[in-house]
């Protein structure tokens, strides 16, 4: 399949225009990265702007002590919008991007960015939805971090998680748990114990797996 066709069955909103799908086909580059490669560091410039086609990418911020705030993930048809805000810019990121899960990309070079803007509507139309997307998740985040209580907090946490990978499961240790929700491990260890007691997950190494009808899914 050629970039061409990787775009159009992926990204509907640029599907719309040819000539924008042939921009991307010309400018982009396909690339794939592997789980852990870490795409974007705190304090840097960003070169290029990847639109993912497969797997999962996070961004987070990372606290001076080592503490993880998960801000939202980026999921298959869809960018990085603060990659885009900071490209366009040309400012320094103060956030972090690690794949989560084994992923395909098409990177467009940052300098490409203005030239999408002016010249296609589309790619503006494209950048508003994703933009409100990840407002929305930013937002629902901060509502589970600050409203919930830590066991609802979990819960929900590992129903988005498993979705996220179209899955009943989650492939995490408690203390990754703990540096996405902004807690400590004793008390994640603790929770996902009272869950499991509970019939509402299995818990094995490394993974939780989200049990039905009974369980939280």
């Amino acid at each position: 399949m050629n970039l061409t066709e990787i775009v159009k069955n992926n990204f509907d909103q640029i599907a719309t225009s040819d000539a924008l799908v042939k921009e991307i086909d010309n400018v982009g580059e396909l690339r794939s990265f592997d789980k852990n490669t870490v795409l974007l560091k705190e304090n840097s410039y960003v070169k290029v702007i990847p639109l993912v086609i497969e797997g999962l990418i996070k961004i987070y911020k990372e606290e001076e002590n080592g503490q993880e705030v998960l801000l939202y993930y980026i999921k298959p048809g869809e960018t990085c919008i603060v990659s885009v805000m900071a490209g366009e810019r040309n400012e320094k990121v103060n956030v972090k991007g690690v794949v989560e899960e084994n992923c395909t990309t098409i990177l467009i070079p940052k300098e490409k960015l203005y030239g999408l803007r002016k010249n296609f509507p589309n790619w503006n139309l494209f950048i508003y939805e994703q933009f409100n997307e990840k407002f929305d998740e930013v937002v629902e985040m901060i509502k589970l971090l600050t409203f919930s209580n830590k066991e609802k907090r979990l819960e929900d946490y590992l129903i988005k998680k498993a979705s996220l990978n179209k899955s009943n499961s989650v492939n995490k240790s408690h203390q990754e748990i703990a540096n996405e929700l902004g807690s400590s491990r004793e008390v994640i260890s603790r929770l996902l114990k009272k869950l499991e007691k509970d019939g509402k997950i299995a818990l094995f190494l490394k993974k939780i797996v989200l049990l039905e009808p009974s369980g939280i899914m």
